[in-house]
């Protein structure tokens, strides 16, 4: 009896935990374009594939640009929160890709490794929203404008 109590007692605590946290839910963002080559590298995998337009990438996943060659994400859904142009030889990783529906409160968090993006960012909603893209050295934050980051080799 004591072990029924308490599966029901645990059952209603998970349920009550998944529906507090089943407001945030990750974004994606989709490979609108390529010119030339880029590749992709899914979060929960050591190897690169060819990146493709109309490919979705979430949360952790890595886009890597070859010479002379670009791609533009669309982030959000049909650019809600905006669009990012991928430079030649850069390396961006989608870091965090956030939104809470219940709080209206969205987080973007971009890590450049190498290269430059061309940020075109939507006005930010909610108070706690942020749209960042982080660098080896700094971290820019912006609430909607259209800005260029630029990582250089140290060597």
């Amino acid at each position: 009896m004591k072990t029924a109590r308490f599966a029901c007692i645990a059952a209603l605590i998970f349920g009550m935990a998944s529906l507090a946290f089943a407001a945030e839910t990750q974004r994606t963002a989709q490979i609108i374009s390529i010119d030339g080559s880029a590749e992709v590298k899914p979060a929960n995998s050591n190897s690169w594939m060819p990146a493709q337009a109309g490919a979705v990438m979430s949360e952790g996943d890595t886009l890597k640009t070859g010479a002379k060659s670009m791609a533009i994400l669309d982030i959000g859904e049909k650019g809600e929160v905006g669009t990012v142009e991928v430079s030649e030889g850069s390396q961006l990783q989608l870091a965090t890709m956030s939104v809470d529906r219940k709080s209206d409160t969205s987080r973007t968090l971009l890590d450049l490794a190498m290269g430059e993006v061309l940020v075109k960012a939507q006005k930010v909603h909610g108070e706690g929203s942020k749209f960042e893209v982080k660098t080896p050295t700094s971290i820019v934050a912006v609430r909607g404008t259209t800005f260029k980051v630029k990582v250089e080799s140290m060597e």
